[in-house]
C-alpha cells in the first residue's frame, strides 16, 4: 500500500454543463443530470430544492424565451463549498419577470417559486447573446454549525 496521498482528493470539481432544445421532456432530463451531480458533489441535501428551481428556470427559457429555433439552451451547475449555483442560459435579451399569480391560474408561480427556495437568485449577462438566470443554494446548517452533507 502507498504512502502518497489520494490525488482525486485534490482536483477541481468542475460544472457541469449541458445543452438542451426548447422541448419540454428535456426539463425531466435535465433534473435527472442534477440529481447525479449532487450525488457525487454530496449536496444531496440540496436535491428537493435544487431540482425545482431548475425545472422553473428550465421551463421559463423554454416557454419565453424568444430567439430562433433550433436554439439551444444551456445549464451549469456550479458546485461550491457549502452549496450549489444553477445557471440557465439562453438567446432571449428579455429578462424574466416575476409576476404575482392568479390563484385559480395553473402557471404564473415560477419565479416566486425560485425566490422563496433559494437564497440569493438574479439575472445577468453571457458571453455572446442573451442573457443567464441564476439561483444559489446553501446546504442546511447543522445544529453545530457544520454544513448537513446528507
Amino acid at each position: 500500500m502507498s504512502n502518497l496521498p489520494d490525488t482525486n482528493q485534490f482536483r477541481p470539481v468542475r460544472p457541469v454543463v449541458l445543452r438542451w432544445s426548447r422541448h419540454p421532456s428535456c426539463v425531466g432530463l435535465a433534473r435527472l443530470e442534477l440529481r447525479k451531480a449532487l450525488g457525487r458533489w454530496g449536496l444531496s441535501a440540496l436535491e428537493g430544492s435544487a431540482t425545482l428551481v431548475l425545472s422553473e428556470l428550465l421551463t421559463n427559457a423554454a416557454r419565453h424565451a424568444r430567439v430562433s429555433p433550433g436554439r439551444e439552451i444551456e445549464t451549469h451547475y456550479v458546485p461550491g463549498p457549502d452549496g450549489l449555483q444553477i445557471e440557465v442560459h439562453d438567446a432571449s435579451e428579455d429578462p424574466p419577470e416575476p409576476r404575482t399569480p392568479n390563484p385559480e391560474a395553473s402557471d404564473g408561480r415560477g419565479l416566486v417559486l425560485v425566490a422563496a427556495l433559494a437564497d440569493t437568485w438574479g439575472v445577468s449577462a453571457r458571453q455572446g447573446p442573451g442573457k443567464m438566470v441564476w439561483a444559489n443554494l446553501t446546504l442546511p446548517a447543522r445544529a453545530n454549525g457544520s454544513p448537513d452533507h446528507g
